[in-house]
């Protein structure tokens, strides 16, 4: 038997202590998981509803009021559900279908099943029978409250029982529907190719042979006179059909029709200057359909020296605040997140949403439920995205990630409910400028390593940054291709070829700090580079930018992810809990970082950036141009 050298020994005892502390990783972040709110699971998903039976009972009953929604404006409204069921069970539920004809009538034309009653849809939302009664399973009687939102369609509600894995239907609600179904609603801001551009997107029931789509325009408080009046901008008109999906639920029982989504670009704007508009269309009788009124304020120009305050965070996604869906606590943080940025909306001039936007999962009804959730932050500020795993990878086709996390989305929702100003929306890299931020947004889904398209465009971003004029250079992407330490291999980064493909661009170009989602808890590095702090300042960072802080910033609202049973020596803050960062520019040489809790809108880490045009210039390892002693 050869004897073992002592490298070969060294070797032995390394990979054995690793694989110990796989185990022990394995273990704790099992144990974590159970303990963690939510089980990240698509509650929708969980109703086999293909395997519904038709089991329709005499002594079952659904009704529901009132039965006209919206009557005087409003996109959403309370209803308020009757039911009564001779045989009780504590797993009956009720689902609310829209269409209300969810039988055959949603089903694809070549769906094969032959099974009665052929439900092919999904319910857009559902609550057990007895979540508002306990009382229900001895008296089969329970009144339960719906919140509804306006989506282009009528409604119904019908009693399962057997629970979510063996559905059977034993009663069917009467119908109920808006006043205007084909209302322009939602609207949402997004900058556009240029600084002074901002554009509208927003949904309709309104095809484009119906009706004309429009923003009506202007300056806020402009006096109207015959030569000073608002300005109609017309709009581009998009949708998708069931083919335009890429695989199931998308393409199956998640289903649904999104209507019709205009696009506005408001150009020229004056910059900072407070605007109005209302959406509208133009009907061909001539008559108009209008939104109710919204504001803006214009960006300011690149390199403007103003009070700039600007919103980051990951992974939100959207909660019932009826109640319905979340006894899974599937997105238990996404309100308060939503409730603390509307609260502060006054201080807010920009949003960033880094990816994992609604987890959809190909559920189409639930990006409704999302824009009607963030329409308040959204019609008034740009509210800027990323995609991330939930909007974009199907396998086989062409997601760097061969998984199904999008439902069979593959990125068409993301790239049609929501503008970004990209060159191409299907490849979600693209730049920004915000005053005095400088915005490089990559697209983790998408090949990002040297030499790939993304690659080439991250670098021509980076090195576009005029510093002296917008000396915050940003870069975001979804998940973490920096450092985390919620991964158990060396607790240094997220994917493994991230860090070597970007930290040379990242260094070189000065990035004063890198943002990342996908990891569901918030995590502060040290200005690092190549593994290692190069600052060991924790509150206040002055002089050269020597290094790029990076920032998981992924507790928008879905269940929550622990940390790692490694302690890295970079890590100088992290809280799991559901949170996001504001990052305010009082000026072209001072920026503060704060990270504020959701549940009370407190800031519990923060530091100060303060430096110079010549700290930007100078040289640092890897980040300097070649010099010579030539005169």
């Amino acid at each position: 038997m050869e004897t073992l050298s002592f490298h070969s020994l060294k070797v032995a005892v390394l990979l054995l202590l690793s694989w110990f502390l796989h185990l022990a990783a394995a273990a704790y972040t099992k144990h974590i998981g159970e303990a963690a709110i939510g089980d990240g699971i698509q509650p929708l998903s969980k109703i086999a509803i293909h395997r519904a039976l038709y089991e329709l009972h005499d002594n079952a009953s659904v009704s529901a009021k009132p039965l006209l929604l919206g009557t005087k404006g409003a996109d959403s409204e309370w209803v308020t559900v009757q039911v009564q069921f001779s045989k009780p069970s504590e797993d009956d539920w009720l689902g609310v279908f829209s269409p209300a004809n969810f039988n055959s009538f949603t089903c694809p034309p070549n769906d094969e099943r032959q099974q009665t009653p052929n439900i092919c849809s999904a319910p857009i939302k559902y609550k057990f029978a007895n979540d508002s009664n306990p009382e229900y399973v001895k008296k089969g009687k329970a009144s339960l409250k719906f919140l509804l939102i306006n989506q282009r369609e009528d409604f119904s509600f019908a009693l399962f029982s057997g629970g979510l894995s063996n559905p059977k239907l034993v009663a069917v609600s009467n119908v109920i529907k808006f006043a205007n179904p084909k209302a322009p609603l939602y609207p949402r801001l997004a900058q556009g190719k240029s600084w002074n551009e901002m554009t509208v997107t927003w949904t309709s029931g309104y095809n484009i042979n119906e009706a004309l789509p429009l923003v009506e325009w202007g300056l806020k408080g402009q006096i109207q006179t015959q030569t000073q009046t608002q300005t109609q901008t017309p709009a581009q008109t998009m949708t998708f059909h069931r083919n335009s999906m890429c695989g199931p639920p998308a393409r199956t029982v998640g289903w649904r029709d999104p209507g019709f989504i205009h696009t506005s670009f408001l150009k020229d704007l004056w910059p900072s200057s407070l605007y109005s508009y209302k959406l509208g269309h133009r009907l061909l009788n001539g008559s108009f359909i209008w939104s109710k009124s919204y504001y803006f304020k214009a960006s300011p120009s690149p390199g403007q020296e103003s009070l700039q305050r600007v919103i980051i965070f990951g992974d939100m996604g959207k909660a019932e605040r009826d109640g319905s869906n979340e006894y899974s606590n599937y997105q238990p943080g996404s309100l308060n997140t939503t409730d603390q940025l509307v609260k502060d909306l006054d201080n807010i001039d920009m949003v960033f949403h880094i990816g994992d936007i609604t987890y959809a999962n190909g559920y189409i009804s639930q990006w409704d439920q999302f824009t009607s959730q963030v329409e308040p932050i959204a019609s008034t500020v740009p509210y800027m995205i990323a995609s991330g795993n939930h909007e974009r990878d199907v396998p086989g086709t062409g997601s760097f990630y061969d998984n199904n996390d999008s439902g069979g989305e593959c990125g068409v929702l993301a790239e049609t409910m929501f503008y970004v100003p990209a060159e191409n929306r299907a490849k979600f890299w693209y730049s920004t400028d915000f005053g005095m931020f400088h915005f490089c947004i990559a697209d983790s889904e998408h090949d990002w390593r040297e030499g790939s398209e993304q690659y080439k465009f991250l670098e021509k971003c980076l090195a576009s940054a005029d510093r002296k004029n917008q000396p915050w250079l940003i870069f975001a992407a979804h998940r973490v291709l920096g450092y985390s330490s919620t991964y158990w291999q060396d607790g240094s980064f997220g994917e493994p070829m991230g860090r070597e493909s970007l930290q040379k661009l990242w260094q070189k170009y000065k990035v004063d700090i890198a943002f990342f989602g996908h990891i569901h808890n918030y995590e502060r590095i040290c200005p690092i580079y190549q593994n290692q702090c190069v600052n060991t300042e924790k509150t206040h960072y002055s002089g050269t930018v020597n290094g790029t802080i990076h920032v998981v910033v992924g507790g928008g609202g879905s269940h929550l992810s622990d940390f790692g049973p490694i302690q890295t020596s970079w890590s100088i803050y992290r809280d799991s809990d559901y949170g996001f960062v504001k990052l305010t520019a009082f000026n072209q040489s001072s920026l503060l970082f704060e990270y504020k809790k959701s549940s009370d809108g407190k800031v519990y880490d923060s530091f100060t950036i303060s430096r110079d045009y010549k700290d930007v210039l100078a040289c640092v390892h890897d980040g300097c141009e070649p010099t010579t002693l030539a005169t």
